[in-house]
């Protein structure tokens, strides 16, 4: 199975075998949203790194960040999914327009035989209640599937598969970044909303904001298109610091007292900090309590400090265990998608 992870940044690919092993995964940085970036660096890199086992695929596997309100689980990818599946693009624009792209070129690259299945970032977020999904709207509006929809779940269900405790917070924190209270097993609230934009500080994006900030700045005269770039690609840790939106660079930035953005970079992440930890409150609150809280993406994975501090903080909530996990997308959509095939085959 080639198993596909299409980010708004980074491509990631794997080969898994049907024992659950990986003879070759790889990612490469790609600018989707060039529409010579598929023919002209996806293809060459995917095809030559998986030439070697081309003869025993039988399957694709892709991740599309958003299914709606009707796609919670794996579907085979055909051309009236894929139609459907269009129809949702400006949900998540950064994510699943590139992916569906994706899915169109692998279906001309490889041979007819090979099956394309999808499986959903929102699905694992079906189990909201109605009190955790729904918007303060009026009815109109929400008649328009305006809702809480959530994100990351495909990470979500890895870490509450790793850590089977009645009562969890998952804290995905990376480029994007989400928590998701599990009560044994299943998504209870989250922290993103009706698009990824919403919920914690991310490193581009702005997180959740008075919409009175947004009503201003378009009285102002800023158009929408101008409002998204602003809240999806200039804010963030990028917009706190003023210079970057990887945690890494801001924490040695933070620490050097001659480094120019310094103060910056102390904001940025004590902004990140604040809101995580304001976060992880309202998920404790939703659960009644915490038995063990999981930190993983990128930051969430390998930032010790970040740990150190949230054990520090988080003291009040003990007794708990403070677990670093490494995300596996890719082995969850390998798993939904293996499994979902195998039972449409009988």
């Amino acid at each position: 199975m080639l198993v596909i992870n299409a980010g708004s940044a980074t491509l990631k690919a794997a080969l898994v075998a049907p024992d659950g092993t990986r003879p070759w995964q790889g990612a490469i940085a790609w600018q989707p949203q060039d529409p010579s970036t598929l023919e002209q660096q996806v293809k060459p890199w995917l095809l030559a790194a998986i030439a070697p086992w081309a003869h025993e695929l039988l399957l694709v596997a892709h991740r599309i960040v958003h299914g709606g309100s009707h796609y919670i689980d794996p579907i085979r990818l055909t051309a009236s999914t894929v139609a459907a599946l269009e129809a949702l693009t400006p949900l998540a624009p950064l994510h699943n327009g590139p992916a569906l792209a994706l899915v169109r070129a692998l279906q001309g690259w490889l041979p007819p035989t090979t099956a394309s299945w999808a499986c959903f970032d929102t699905a694992f977020h079906h189990t909201l209640p109605p009190e955790a999904r729904t918007y303060a709207l009026p009815e109109s509006w929400r008649q328009q599937g305006l809702r809480r929809y959530g994100f990351h779940g495909l990470n979500h269900q890895h870490i509450a598969e790793q850590v089977r405790v009645p009562r969890l917070i998952s804290c995905h924190l990376g480029g994007g970044s989400s928590l998701c209270a599990i009560r044994d097993g299943q998504s209870i609230a989250t922290t993103m909303g009706f698009t990824p934009l919403e919920g914690l500080v991310m490193a581009s994006r702005s997180g959740s904001v008075d919409p009175g900030i947004l009503l201003h700045q378009l009285r102002q005269g800023l158009s929408a298109d101008q409002l998204e770039q602003a809240l999806s690609q200039h804010s963030g840790l990028l917009g706190l610091s003023g210079f970057s939106g990887d945690m890494r660079v801001l924490r040695a930035a933070a620490a050097d007292a001659s480094h120019p953005h310094q103060d910056g970079a102390q904001l940025a992440i004590g902004v990140f900090r604040h809101q995580l930890l304001a976060g992880i409150g309202a998920m404790a609150a939703c659960l009644g309590g915490v038995d063990a809280i999981a930190l993983t993406g990128g930051i969430g994975q390998h930032d010790g400090a970040l740990r150190d501090e949230l054990e520090q903080a988080l003291a009040w909530l003990q007794p708990f265990a403070l677990v670093q996990i490494a995300a596996d997308e890719e082995g969850q959509i390998a798993r939904l998608c293996h499994q979902a095939a195998s039972d449409a085959d009988g």
